[in-house]
């Protein structure tokens, strides 16, 4: 078994902006498992707000290759337990492993991923396409490109309603709000009341990620269905959020990769609570893995790709009417 990975500079269409940071260009960590002439891809962007870098993902893979490279371990869960301590302190390293592990499993499987999981790839939702933080006419510029079903629409400024309201003059899609965590509880409550009016269909983290109390008003008195995405990181946050929320964005590259993202899914079902999973602006590598257990979900945020100036990599095909996967067993994406 041979480890490898390399770094790709992932430009964007437009300027993204949200409420904490802005960006141009993505940094991405492709990671690559060969072995017999089969070979898996995973991904991880970096990420300044979580303190990932290429530097110390690098770092992990690298303390971790030894195993790795072993051959010692029979699947991917396996392996993820193995990197338990390794990666604790770094679980975006541990996705990009993880999910070239199981690109690689379910290659040898002679399987795709979906099929490996006893999923049907007919029952994928729709994915939102995403308007980042803007002046109101760039944004609508940004909804006129590309003519979507759905929008999520990122908040977090002094005008978010008369934002939201001039959005709305241009389109009959579907919002969807997320004000990533900008919001007092007084205003998330007050907000949703106008935000239900204008076709919005839930909000996404509106508070800061430990503001639990604010989160129990809101809850209880929101006109709108709250969803978590910073205050569920890990598979511990899953139990900690219901009550809080009505539904978890599992992102794959903060929980570790595909293994624990499956566990917090499964969990939150298990509570009653719908499921999303988001991405982190990754290339067609990252995208096409989530779009393998897409069909688990209520909702899904897979438009990472779509945001690119230039993907390094081909993956799956994603149109408001269907998802078109690669050929060929594994996740299935390939660098171009």
């Amino acid at each position: 078994m041979k480890l490898s990975y390399q770094v790709y500079d992932l430009p964007l269409k437009h300027t993204f902006t949200i409420a904490h940071q802005s960006r141009d260009v993505q940094d991405t960590l492709i990671v690559k498992l060969e072995e017999d002439g089969i070979y898996g891809l995973g991904e991880s962007t970096t990420n300044p707000f979580y303190g990932m870098t290429i530097e110390n993902m690098s770092a992990c893979l690298e303390e971790f290759r030894p195993v790795v490279e072993s051959g010692n371990w029979e699947n991917p869960e396996q392996l993820w337990e193995l990197g338990r301590v390794i990666f604790r302190n770094n679980p975006f390293a541990q996705c990009a492993l993880d999910m070239a592990a199981w690109d690689f499993f379910t290659k040898k499987q002679g399987k795709k991923l979906y099929e490996y999981l006893n999923l049907d790839p007919r029952k994928i939702p729709t994915t939102n396409f995403t308007i980042g933080i803007d002046t109101v006419e760039k944004m609508v510029t940004k909804m006129k490109e590309v003519d979507w079903p759905i929008y999520k629409i990122k908040l977090g400024t002094d005008n978010d309603l008369e934002i939201v309201r001039e959005l709305r003059k241009h389109t009959n899609s579907v919002f969807r709000i997320d004000a990533n965590c900008a919001w007092t509880a007084e205003q998330a409550i007050r907000n949703s009341e106008d935000l239900a009016k204008l076709g919005v269909e839930f909000m996404e983290q509106p508070l800061g990620k430990d503001d639990l109390e604010g989160m129990k008003e809101v809850f209880k008195y929101s006109k709108l269905p709250v969803m978590a995405d910073e205050s569920c990181i890990v598979e511990s946050d899953v139990k900690k959020c219901h009550g809080l929320f009505h539904a978890i964005n599992v992102k794959l590259v903060k929980a570790g990769g595909i293994t624990p993202g499956l566990r917090m899914i499964h969990e939150a079902k298990s509570l009653g609570m719908k499921t999303m999973v988001g991405c982190m602006t990754e290339s067609s590598v990252g995208i096409t893995a989530i779009a393998h257990i897409s069909p688990l979900l209520d909702y899904v945020d897979m438009d990472g790709a779509m945001l690119l100036a230039k993907d390094p990599a081909r993956g799956v095909t994603i149109t408001p009417e269907k998802v078109t996967f690669p050929e060929g067993p594994g996740i299935g994406a390939e660098l171009v």
